[in-house]
C-alpha cells in the first residue's frame, strides 16, 4: 500500500470523525451526515474504490462507537462511497462520482437502511423514509465536494495522488 494514499485517507477520516458532532441532520433515528459524502466523493476521485470504501466504513464505525452515528451510517455511506469510486473510474470526471454517490447513497443506501431500522433499531418508518433524506444529505455533500474538488487547496493532492484534474 502507498504511504501517502494511507495518510490522505487518515486525515480524511479524523476530518470525518471530528467533524460529526458538528455537521449533521437529525432525523429520526439517523443523523444525516453532508461531510460523509463529500469525503466518499472526494477519495473516490484521489484515491479510488478501496480507500473510499474503507474510509467510509471507518468514520461510520468510529462515529457509532464515539455516540455521534447510528447503524445507518453504515449503509448510508458504504454504498455511495462504491458506486462513486466505480462510476469516477469509468467516467475519470468528478460529476461520475457524484453521480454514484446521489445513487449509491440517495437511493441504495436509503431502502437498505429500511431493514436495519425496522429490524435492529425497531423503528416502524416506511421502505422509503430514509430516500429523500439521504438524497437531500448526500446532494449537499456532493455539491461541497464538488466545490473542495475545484479549489487550489486540492490541486496538490489531485497531483500528488495521480488523479487527472476535471
Amino acid at each position: 500500500m502507498d504511504l501517502k494514499k494511507l495518510t490522505l485517507t487518515a486525515l480524511f477520516v479524523a476530518i470525518g470523525v471530528i467533524s460529526a458532532h458538528l455537521v449533521y441532520i437529525p432525523l429520526g433515528v439517523a443523523k444525516c451526515f453532508p461531510v460523509q459524502h463529500a469525503i466518499n466523493i472526494l477519495l473516490a476521485s484521489m484515491l479510488g474504490t478501496r480507500y473510499s470504501v474503507s474510509a467510509a466504513f471507518t468514520i461510520s464505525a468510529m462515529r457509532n462507537i464515539l455516540g455521534t452515528g447510528s447503524l445507518l451510517a453504515f449503509p448510508g455511506s458504504m454504498f455511495g462511497a462504491l458506486l462513486a469510486g466505480i462510476l469516477y473510474k469509468k467516467t475519470n470526471h468528478i460529476l461520475g462520482a457524484i453521480v454514484g454517490e446521489l445513487i449509491g447513497t440517495g437511493i441504495i443506501g436509503g431502502l437498505v437502511s429500511y431493514p436495519v431500522a425496522k429490524y435492529v433499531l425497531g423503528s416502524q418508518a416506511g421502505a422509503l423514509f430514509f430516500v429523500v433524506p439521504f438524497l437531500v444529505s448526500s446532494a449537499g455533500g456532493a455539491a461541497l465536494a464538488y466545490l473542495l474538488y475545484h479549489t487550489p487547496i486540492m490541486a496538490p493532492f489531485r497531483g500528488k495522488t495521480g488523479s487527472a484534474a476535471q
